[in-house]
């Protein structure tokens, strides 16, 4: 099937996945503007999503450093383009949550066309991971995201987040809808990584996917 979910990994994958994660993470710098991105000099992934679809928390899972990306029940917290160091040879990048926002629109504005620019402009952008909330699927602002994406030639792949606070029968009426609408994305990469952030689900098996990248 197109568009499965993403299997957990073997036990060689998984080990890899898990030291590219024990070694150092560190908040590098919060970008507004291109001319504030580091140097191009490694891999990075970055990972999109909608406001509050739970980015903060997944990087915080995903390194194992509670509080690295800060987590913000108020919608629109994170305004810039947050660089984080994963060891010497990786950059995790957390963009600015689209959709609405609780920030003046002049401000919206901004940095909506900020994430734009940088989607289709960083040359060292391997992975793009589009955040989806487990309970909501995707919507039309993520459709946007991902069209984007289709048009930069930027691979993306799904993340459904919060997976726990969704009953099984709930979750694959979301899911038939998901893989529909990714089936119209030529950028999308054809498995989909379901996670919790709070139980841990799915963490292991998208860090051997980072691990595999490059």
């Amino acid at each position: 099937m197109q568009f499965s979910l993403a299997e957990a990994p073997d036990e060689a994958t998984a080990e890899k996945g898990r030291k590219l994660f024990a070694g150092q993470s560190e908040f590098l710098k919060g970008v507004v503007a291109m001319s504030g991105l580091p140097e191009a000099d490694r891999v990075e992934v970055c990972f999109a999503g909608r406001s509050n679809v739970g980015k903060s928390s997944l990087i915080n899972a995903l390194t194992g450093t509670k509080g690295l990306a800060r987590a913000s029940n108020t919608p629109g917290r994170t305004q810039e383009i947050n660089y984080f160091t994963q060891g010497p040879d990786l950059y995790l990048v957390d963009l600015p949550g689209y959709g609405y926002a609780n920030a003046p629109l002049a401000v919206v504005e901004k940095w909506q066309k900020l994430l734009k620019r940088y989607l289709s402009g960083r040359q060292t952008l391997r992975r793009a991971f589009v955040l989806i909330d487990s309970r909501h699927g995707i919507k039309k602002v993520d459709d946007e995201i991902m069209a984007l994406l289709d048009s930069a030639a930027v691979t993306f792949q799904c993340v459904m987040t919060k997976a726990d606070k969704v009953k099984a029968k709930d979750l694959d009426k979301v899911m038939e809808q998901v893989r529909s609408a990714l089936s119209k994305h030529p950028a999308a990469y054809p498995e989909i990584v379901m996670t919790s952030s709070e139980k841990g689900e799915g963490i292991a098996t998208l860090r051997s996917i980072i691990s595999g990248i490059d």
